[in-house]
Protein backbone atom coordinates (compact mmCIF):
# COMPACT_ATOMS: atom_id res chain seq x y z
CA UNK A 1 0.00 0.00 0.00
CA UNK A 2 1.16 3.61 -0.74
CA UNK A 3 2.19 5.57 1.97
CA UNK A 4 1.89 8.46 0.38
CA UNK A 5 -1.13 10.80 1.33
CA UNK A 6 0.02 14.08 0.29
CA UNK A 7 -1.89 13.75 -3.03
CA UNK A 8 -4.41 11.19 -2.17
CA UNK A 9 -8.19 11.51 -2.20
CA UNK A 10 -10.39 12.28 1.20
CA UNK A 11 -13.15 13.34 2.92
CA UNK A 12 -14.16 16.00 5.29
CA UNK A 13 -16.38 14.90 8.02
CA UNK A 14 -18.34 18.23 9.25
CA UNK A 15 -20.98 17.74 11.88
CA UNK A 16 -23.81 20.19 12.01
CA UNK A 17 -26.08 21.17 14.15
CA UNK A 18 -27.93 24.78 13.75
CA UNK A 19 -24.80 26.44 12.41
CA UNK A 20 -24.67 29.90 13.37
CA UNK A 21 -24.97 31.63 9.43
CA UNK A 22 -21.66 33.71 9.60
CA UNK A 23 -19.39 31.17 11.14
CA UNK A 24 -20.64 28.70 8.99
CA UNK A 25 -20.13 30.36 5.88
CA UNK A 26 -16.34 31.25 6.58
CA UNK A 27 -15.70 27.67 8.02
CA UNK A 28 -16.62 26.29 4.50
CA UNK A 29 -15.02 28.95 2.44
CA UNK A 30 -12.00 28.16 4.40
CA UNK A 31 -12.44 24.71 3.13
CA UNK A 32 -12.97 25.11 -0.11
CA UNK A 33 -9.98 27.24 -0.13
CA UNK A 34 -7.54 24.88 0.66
CA UNK A 35 -4.51 24.22 -1.50
CA UNK A 36 -5.34 20.34 -1.09
CA UNK A 37 -8.32 20.40 -3.73
CA UNK A 38 -8.64 16.39 -3.47
CA UNK A 39 -11.46 15.58 -1.13
CA UNK A 40 -15.04 15.64 -0.76
CA UNK A 41 -16.86 17.25 2.29
CA UNK A 42 -19.86 15.33 4.15
CA UNK A 43 -21.95 17.43 6.16
CA UNK A 44 -24.00 15.42 8.26
CA UNK A 45 -26.64 17.42 9.68
CA UNK A 46 -28.03 16.58 13.34
CA UNK A 47 -32.02 16.71 12.66
CA UNK A 48 -33.64 19.45 10.25
CA UNK A 49 -31.62 19.40 6.96
CA UNK A 50 -33.00 21.01 4.43
CA UNK A 51 -31.69 25.15 4.91
CA UNK A 52 -28.80 23.95 5.83
CA UNK A 53 -29.00 21.97 2.40
CA UNK A 54 -30.22 25.34 0.98
CA UNK A 55 -26.62 27.26 2.48
CA UNK A 56 -24.79 25.11 1.39
CA UNK A 57 -25.14 25.70 -2.45
CA UNK A 58 -25.28 29.79 -1.62
CA UNK A 59 -21.83 29.53 0.29
CA UNK A 60 -20.29 27.04 -1.75
CA UNK A 61 -21.72 28.28 -4.96
CA UNK A 62 -22.81 24.83 -5.93
CA UNK A 63 -19.41 23.25 -5.75
CA UNK A 64 -19.81 19.21 -6.27
CA UNK A 65 -17.50 18.61 -3.44
CA UNK A 66 -19.98 19.61 -0.94
CA UNK A 67 -22.60 17.09 -0.06
CA UNK A 68 -25.38 17.49 2.57
CA UNK A 69 -26.20 14.32 4.15
CA UNK A 70 -30.08 14.85 6.12
CA UNK A 71 -31.74 12.72 8.95
CA UNK A 72 -34.97 12.79 10.43
CA UNK A 73 -33.92 12.18 13.90
CA UNK A 74 -31.34 13.44 16.64
CA UNK A 75 -28.39 12.11 17.95
CA UNK A 76 -26.31 14.49 19.41
CA UNK A 77 -22.59 15.84 18.60
CA UNK A 78 -20.79 12.20 19.21
CA UNK A 79 -23.92 10.41 17.76
CA UNK A 80 -23.37 12.68 14.54
CA UNK A 81 -19.74 12.26 13.68
CA UNK A 82 -20.37 8.80 14.17
CA UNK A 83 -23.27 8.80 11.67
CA UNK A 84 -20.66 10.98 9.16
CA UNK A 85 -17.75 8.83 9.62
CA UNK A 86 -20.42 5.71 8.69
CA UNK A 87 -20.77 7.67 5.26
CA UNK A 88 -17.23 7.64 4.01
CA UNK A 89 -16.80 6.00 1.19
CA UNK A 90 -14.01 3.23 0.61
CA UNK A 91 -12.28 5.27 -1.84
CA UNK A 92 -11.36 7.78 0.86
CA UNK A 93 -7.85 7.38 2.12
CA UNK A 94 -8.02 9.81 4.39
CA UNK A 95 -10.19 12.04 7.00
CA UNK A 96 -10.37 15.28 8.39
CA UNK A 97 -13.04 15.59 10.94
CA UNK A 98 -14.32 19.54 10.75
CA UNK A 99 -16.76 21.38 13.06
CA UNK A 100 -19.26 24.05 11.77
CA UNK A 101 -18.09 27.20 13.15
CA UNK A 102 -14.12 27.47 13.19
CA UNK A 103 -11.74 28.64 10.08
CA UNK A 104 -9.10 26.74 8.11
CA UNK A 105 -6.19 28.23 7.33
CA UNK A 106 -5.55 27.38 3.48
CA UNK A 107 -2.28 24.90 3.99
CA UNK A 108 -3.97 22.75 6.81
CA UNK A 109 -4.45 19.69 4.84
CA UNK A 110 -1.07 20.03 3.20
CA UNK A 111 0.51 20.62 5.93
CA UNK A 112 -1.20 16.95 8.07
CA UNK A 113 -1.72 14.23 5.24
CA UNK A 114 2.06 13.40 5.35
CA UNK A 115 2.36 12.65 8.66
CA UNK A 116 -0.05 9.59 8.06
CA UNK A 117 2.46 8.01 6.06
CA UNK A 118 3.69 6.86 9.26
CA UNK A 119 0.56 7.67 11.97
CA UNK A 120 -3.30 6.50 11.92
CA UNK A 121 -3.82 10.41 12.88
CA UNK A 122 -2.56 13.19 13.42
CA UNK A 123 -3.36 16.46 14.43
CA UNK A 124 -2.00 19.99 14.68
CA UNK A 125 -2.53 23.12 16.82
CA UNK A 126 -5.05 26.50 16.78
CA UNK A 127 -4.90 29.72 17.75
CA UNK A 128 -8.32 30.34 20.38
CA UNK A 129 -9.69 33.23 18.88
CA UNK A 130 -13.39 34.92 20.30
CA UNK A 131 -16.15 35.66 17.64
CA UNK A 132 -15.11 39.10 18.04
CA UNK A 133 -11.70 38.15 16.44
CA UNK A 134 -10.26 38.55 19.60
CA UNK A 135 -6.91 35.95 20.01
CA UNK A 136 -7.54 34.51 23.38
CA UNK A 137 -5.04 31.97 23.28
CA UNK A 138 -1.98 31.93 21.04
CA UNK A 139 -2.28 27.89 20.61
CA UNK A 140 -4.07 24.80 22.18
CA UNK A 141 -0.31 23.28 22.87
CA UNK A 142 -1.80 20.10 22.63
CA UNK A 143 1.26 16.98 22.76
CA UNK A 144 2.31 13.62 22.47
CA UNK A 145 2.13 11.53 25.16
CA UNK A 146 2.16 7.38 26.00
CA UNK A 147 -1.00 5.77 25.25
CA UNK A 148 -1.84 5.42 28.78
CA UNK A 149 -1.71 9.07 29.46
CA UNK A 150 -3.89 9.72 26.16
CA UNK A 151 -6.63 7.97 27.90
CA UNK A 152 -6.44 9.36 31.27
CA UNK A 153 -6.47 13.48 29.30
CA UNK A 154 -7.18 13.72 25.97
CA UNK A 155 -4.75 15.46 23.94
CA UNK A 156 -6.21 15.15 19.93
CA UNK A 157 -8.90 17.85 18.99
CA UNK A 158 -11.22 16.57 16.21
CA UNK A 159 -11.41 19.35 14.59
CA UNK A 160 -7.46 19.84 14.38
CA UNK A 161 -7.25 16.18 13.16
CA UNK A 162 -6.78 13.97 10.50
CA UNK A 163 -6.86 10.04 10.48
CA UNK A 164 -6.50 7.13 8.04
CA UNK A 165 -9.66 5.96 7.20
CA UNK A 166 -8.66 2.44 7.45
CA UNK A 167 -8.89 3.18 11.53
CA UNK A 168 -12.74 3.15 10.95
CA UNK A 169 -12.49 -0.74 10.76
CA UNK A 170 -11.67 -0.27 15.03
CA UNK A 171 -13.41 2.80 16.02
CA UNK A 172 -17.04 1.52 14.21
CA UNK A 173 -18.96 1.75 15.81
CA UNK A 174 -18.78 4.41 18.46
CA UNK A 175 -18.67 2.98 21.85
CA UNK A 176 -21.40 4.67 24.30
CA UNK A 177 -22.19 4.86 27.65
CA UNK A 178 -24.38 7.57 29.33
CA UNK A 179 -22.15 10.26 29.88
CA UNK A 180 -21.58 14.01 29.02
CA UNK A 181 -17.47 12.56 28.93
CA UNK A 182 -17.83 10.20 25.82
CA UNK A 183 -16.08 12.35 23.09
CA UNK A 184 -15.64 11.25 19.42
CA UNK A 185 -11.96 13.07 19.25
CA UNK A 186 -11.09 10.95 22.63
CA UNK A 187 -12.40 7.39 21.21
CA UNK A 188 -10.74 7.56 17.56
CA UNK A 189 -7.36 9.42 19.70
CA UNK A 190 -6.73 6.08 21.61
CA UNK A 191 -8.20 3.78 18.77
CA UNK A 192 -4.78 5.61 16.71
CA UNK A 193 -2.78 5.46 19.72
CA UNK A 194 -3.77 1.13 19.17
CA UNK A 195 -2.93 0.75 15.91
CA UNK A 196 0.04 2.58 14.01
CA UNK A 197 0.37 5.63 16.54
CA UNK A 198 -1.28 9.49 16.69
CA UNK A 199 1.33 12.23 16.26
CA UNK A 200 0.83 15.57 17.46
CA UNK A 201 2.06 18.29 15.48
CA UNK A 202 3.38 21.91 17.15
CA UNK A 203 2.00 23.93 13.56
CA UNK A 204 -0.85 26.09 13.97
CA UNK A 205 -3.57 24.71 11.09
CA UNK A 206 -6.57 26.72 12.02
CA UNK A 207 -8.71 29.07 14.50
CA UNK A 208 -10.47 27.57 16.60
CA UNK A 209 -13.75 29.84 17.36
CA UNK A 210 -14.80 30.39 20.90
CA UNK A 211 -18.58 31.85 21.22
CA UNK A 212 -21.24 31.01 23.80
CA UNK A 213 -22.81 27.57 21.95
CA UNK A 214 -19.62 25.94 21.16
CA UNK A 215 -20.23 22.32 22.63
CA UNK A 216 -16.93 22.02 23.39
CA UNK A 217 -15.05 24.62 24.42
CA UNK A 218 -11.70 25.88 25.91
CA UNK A 219 -12.66 27.98 28.86
CA UNK A 220 -12.37 26.61 32.57
CA UNK A 221 -14.43 27.14 34.89
CA UNK A 222 -13.75 27.54 38.55
CA UNK A 223 -14.64 24.90 41.62
CA UNK A 224 -17.78 26.90 42.54
CA UNK A 225 -18.98 26.57 39.25
CA UNK A 226 -17.70 23.17 38.58
CA UNK A 227 -19.52 21.77 41.58
CA UNK A 228 -23.09 23.38 40.22
CA UNK A 229 -22.21 22.23 36.34
CA UNK A 230 -21.95 18.65 38.19
CA UNK A 231 -25.15 18.56 39.99
CA UNK A 232 -26.83 19.93 36.96
CA UNK A 233 -25.57 17.35 34.98
CA UNK A 234 -26.35 14.49 37.76
CA UNK A 235 -29.84 15.79 37.27
CA UNK A 236 -29.08 15.13 33.71
CA UNK A 237 -28.22 11.77 33.22
CA UNK A 238 -28.59 10.79 36.81
CA UNK A 239 -32.45 12.06 37.03
CA UNK A 240 -31.21 13.41 40.59
CA UNK A 241 -28.98 15.49 42.33
CA UNK A 242 -28.79 12.90 45.39
CA UNK A 243 -25.42 11.54 46.51
CA UNK A 244 -26.15 8.42 45.28
CA UNK A 245 -26.52 10.03 41.72
CA UNK A 246 -23.42 12.35 41.62
CA UNK A 247 -21.63 9.42 42.46
CA UNK A 248 -23.08 7.32 39.91
CA UNK A 249 -22.32 10.27 37.24
CA UNK A 250 -18.91 11.05 38.69
CA UNK A 251 -18.07 6.94 38.39
CA UNK A 252 -19.47 6.66 34.50
CA UNK A 253 -17.82 10.36 33.44
CA UNK A 254 -14.26 9.11 34.63
CA UNK A 255 -13.27 5.69 35.12
CA UNK A 256 -16.29 4.16 33.55
CA UNK A 257 -15.65 6.13 30.43
CA UNK A 258 -12.15 5.10 30.02
CA UNK A 259 -12.85 1.66 31.00
CA UNK A 260 -15.27 1.70 28.64
CA UNK A 261 -12.79 2.42 25.65
CA UNK A 262 -10.23 0.09 26.93
CA UNK A 263 -12.77 -2.88 26.87
CA UNK A 264 -14.14 -1.85 23.40
CA UNK A 265 -10.35 -1.85 22.00
CA UNK A 266 -9.44 -5.14 24.13
CA UNK A 267 -12.01 -6.95 22.04
CA UNK A 268 -11.45 -5.49 18.54
CA UNK A 269 -7.72 -5.27 18.36
CA UNK A 270 -5.56 -8.60 17.84
CA UNK A 271 -2.25 -6.84 18.05
CA UNK A 272 -0.91 -5.79 21.23
CA UNK A 273 1.91 -3.19 21.42
CA UNK A 274 3.48 -2.71 24.92
CA UNK A 275 1.68 1.01 25.23
CA UNK A 276 -1.86 -0.33 24.61
CA UNK A 277 -1.05 -3.21 26.84
CA UNK A 278 0.04 -1.13 29.73
CA UNK A 279 -2.77 0.93 28.90
CA UNK A 280 -5.44 -1.71 29.52
CA UNK A 281 -3.73 -2.72 32.22
CA UNK A 282 -4.66 0.57 33.98
CA UNK A 283 -8.11 0.90 32.74
CA UNK A 284 -9.31 -2.18 31.51
CA UNK A 285 -12.46 -3.35 33.73
CA UNK A 286 -10.69 -6.16 35.20
CA UNK A 287 -7.62 -4.49 35.91
CA UNK A 288 -6.10 -4.87 39.41
CA UNK A 289 -7.12 -2.53 41.63
CA UNK A 290 -5.81 0.24 41.97
CA UNK A 291 -3.65 0.54 39.04
CA UNK A 292 -5.73 3.44 37.29
CA UNK A 293 -4.87 5.63 40.18
CA UNK A 294 -1.42 4.35 40.04
CA UNK A 295 -1.24 5.50 36.08
CA UNK A 296 -3.09 8.21 37.10
CA UNK A 297 -0.74 9.51 39.69
CA UNK A 298 2.20 9.19 37.60
CA UNK A 299 0.93 10.68 34.63
CA UNK A 300 0.39 13.91 36.84
CA UNK A 301 4.23 13.71 38.19
CA UNK A 302 5.57 13.16 34.68
CA UNK A 303 3.62 16.28 33.81
CA UNK A 304 1.54 14.76 31.38
CA UNK A 305 -1.68 14.88 32.95
CA UNK A 306 -2.94 18.08 34.69
CA UNK A 307 -3.67 18.32 38.36
CA UNK A 308 -7.00 19.09 37.76
CA UNK A 309 -7.38 16.08 35.86
CA UNK A 310 -6.10 13.65 38.52
CA UNK A 311 -8.13 15.30 41.12
CA UNK A 312 -11.45 15.26 38.89
CA UNK A 313 -10.46 11.15 38.03
CA UNK A 314 -9.25 10.69 41.62
CA UNK A 315 -12.91 11.57 42.82
CA UNK A 316 -14.52 9.28 39.82
CA UNK A 317 -12.02 6.35 41.29
CA UNK A 318 -13.70 6.87 45.01
CA UNK A 319 -17.70 6.80 43.74
CA UNK A 320 -16.95 3.91 42.04
CA UNK A 321 -15.31 2.43 45.19
CA UNK A 322 -18.21 3.86 47.02
CA UNK A 323 -20.88 2.11 44.70
CA UNK A 324 -18.95 -1.15 44.47
CA UNK A 325 -18.69 -1.32 40.75
CA UNK A 326 -17.85 0.02 37.77
CA UNK A 327 -20.16 2.10 34.77
CA UNK A 328 -20.94 -0.11 32.43
CA UNK A 329 -21.32 0.95 28.94
CA UNK A 330 -22.29 -0.23 25.78
CA UNK A 331 -19.14 -1.84 23.22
Amino acid sequence: MDDDFSGSFGIVALAAYRPPERLFARQLLSIQAQTHKDFRCLISVDGDHEQVAKDVERICGGDERFEVIGYEDRRGFYGNFERVLEAVPPTARWIALSDQDDYWYPEKLATLLPYLAHNSLVSGQARVVGDDGRVLTASTARRRVQLVDLFTENQVTGSLSVLRTNLLSVALPFPRLNTPAQYHDHWLAVCAGAAHGFNVVDVLVQDYIQHQNNVVGENRTGVTRLVSRVRKLGRRFEGSASPAALARFLAAAGIGWRSLMADTLATRTSVRTAELNSALSAYSSDARRGAAALAVARGVRRGTVPLRRGAELAASLAAAVVLGRPARGEL
